[in-house]
């Protein structure tokens, strides 16, 4: 079993959507205008970072955050893959032999410090701090070197930042935070059982034509 954030939020969502999406991939999820944005914005900050390229004039009211960013100390990797496989060891990122494995959108790397910034440019009604504590134990396997990790979602549409501190002794609380949910997931592929959970989302956000839910609110 192999599984990222996004993919384990979905599954919590619904198990059919995850199963028909993620596994028998019978259906695609088309892009939005909102995930078009969130990509296109992702882009420039990594250009800004990895390259020097100024952000374009429509993002540049993301400078001032940046500013901040790029004078903190340490070497700066922007879209940083990460993995682990089944045993928690460093790997590929793309290879058959990852467990978990997730993409930082921008690490500094000052050992023993390090900060670990997710961007957002959606609402911040539901900061999912989640996100931070996998990303911090993804780094602190693949970074030995790195003891204390200062981790934030950066909401930069909203001008709101939600932080959390970890250390490395934390590391056993942070896969905690997911083991219920991964059970979860194991019985379902274990068993291939994966029931429906309807939801305000069915009506207009799932792809999931053949489910008896689709379409109802």
């Amino acid at each position: 079993m192999k599984w990222s954030f996004s993919g384990l939020k979905k599954f919590i969502t619904c198990p059919r959507q995850y199963h028909e999406v993620r596994v028998k991939k019978t259906y695609t999820e088309p892009e939005t205008q909102h995930t078009l944005y969130g990509h296109e914005v992702h882009q420039a900050l990594e250009q800004l970072i990895s390259q020097g390229i100024p952000l374009p004039e429509n993002y540049s009211k993301f400078d001032r955050f940046m500013e901040v960013i790029l004078a903190v100390p340490g070497i700066k990797y922007a879209e940083l893959k990460l993995a682990v496989d089944d045993q928690k060891r460093p790997c590929d990122f793309d290879g058959s032999a990852y467990w978990v494995r997730g993409i930082c959108d921008l690490l500094i790397s000052n050992p023993p410090q390090a900060y670990v910034l997710d961007y957002k440019t959606g609402s911040d009604k539901y900061a999912d701090t989640k996100q931070l504590k996998l990303m911090a134990a993804l780094v602190f396997h693949n970074f030995p070197l790195i003891q204390n990790i200062k981790a934030g979602l950066l909401f930069l549409t909203k001008e709101k930042f939600v932080d959390e501190e970890y250390s490395r002794q934390d590391l056993p609380a942070l896969w905690a935070v997911f083991s219920n949910d991964l059970r979860r997931l194991e019985h379902s592929y274990q068993e291939n059982f994966w029931p429906v959970n309807p939801s305000g989302l069915c009506k207009k956000h799932c792809v999931v034509k053949s489910c008896e839910y689709n379409g109802r609110s």
